[in-house]
């Protein structure tokens, strides 16, 4: 047994591929999840006896005191994810996305090491044609961004940890979200052919799950190289426009159509660019290409023909 890892949120749309990758890793792994989509994602981890999954809030002061003991690593997966979820409830993303992460900061010795996935949305509203790095300063446009950035920055001040800023994730996972980019136009190309573009231009930077789940196992194994500091987490070649993404769905799904209005506006307000020199420079790189992932969405979609993979 390699260590063990407390993984909160684990049967999320992260979490359900990152731990079966742990375990097979030979890490002994405790989940908390609240499972409050439902869903049964860890299924087939459950013969594993290095798996314990406790069914909880990860704000539950009590049980996170009880559980983070013993564990040498920590991944706070536990989260209301996007700016609509958030603006939705911003109560419960203030206590689950800030508040439960003071709380292990809070409760964690530091022996135990942080790995913590926030977001590159934190950028905002970046320079046209100016990649955003570690050092660009942060500007989130939305509650969802705001309490990202402002726990990083505690979560970097009490060190021992690592922040992945991460891209739009995209990918099939055994817990499935349709509310990302990717997976939301490839579902619509493949059961309507069509989506409406508001502001087609605004751009953002894309990664798939699998390669999220190996930039965490590069902190993991790159620990003391890595440590205390934030990381973009992307694909390089996929700084793209929301119009340049249908373009790339379109050349596997040709009768794909997406007009675009003047009239509206897209709630999500970020707009840039990502450079990510600086975790390619510890050895990492994505495996899993734009295209690579398109493909796998159109085969997941022939499974999933229903709207209920979503945060919102």
């Amino acid at each position: 047994m390699r260590g063990k890892i407390l993984v909160t949120g684990g049967a999320g749309y992260v979490g359900s591929v990152l731990v079966p990758r742990l375990l097979a890793e030979g890490y002994e792994v405790t989940v908390i999840d609240n499972f409050m989509y439902g869903q049964i994602s860890l299924l087939d981890c459950c013969h594993s006896s290095n798996l314990k999954i406790v069914r909880g809030d990860a704000r539950d002061t009590r049980l996170i005191s009880k559980e983070i003991k013993n564990v040498d690593w920590i991944i706070p997966l536990a989260c209301l994810v996007g700016a609509p979820l958030c603006d939705k409830d911003p109560v419960a993303a203030e206590t689950t996305n800030l508040i439960a992460i003071q709380t292990i900061l809070k409760l964690r010795s530091h022996s135990q090491k942080i790995i913590f996935p926030t977001t590159n949305s934190g950028y905002g509203i970046g320079q046209e044609g100016i990649e955003c790095t570690e050092e660009t300063p942060l500007r989130p446009v939305s509650l969802y961004g705001r309490l990202k950035v402002q726990i990083e920055k505690e979560i970097l001040d009490d060190r021992d940890c690592i922040t992945l800023r991460l891209a739009t994730v995209f990918g099939a996972s055994p817990r499935m979200r349709l509310d990302l980019l990717v997976n939301d136009f490839v579902y619509r190309a493949v059961t309507d052919r069509f989506v409406v573009l508001f502001e087609p231009h605004f751009k953002r930077n894309y990664i798939h799950i699998q390669d999220v789940v190996g930039a965490f196992l590069r902190c993991i194994n790159q620990f003391e190289q890595m440590k205390n500091q934030p990381y973009n987490v992307g694909l390089s070649d996929a700084n793209l426009s929301k119009l340049e993404l249908c373009e790339e769905i379109k050349k596997q799904l040709p009768d794909f159509h997406f007009p675009c209005s003047e009239i509206g506006k897209d709630p999500d307000k970020r707009n840039y660019i990502v450079s990510n020199e600086k975790i390619e420079a510890t050895g990492f790189r994505p495996i899993f290409t734009l295209q690579n992932g398109i493909a796998e969405l159109i085969k997941a979609f022939q499974i999933i023909r229903q709207n209920q993979f979503s945060n919102i």
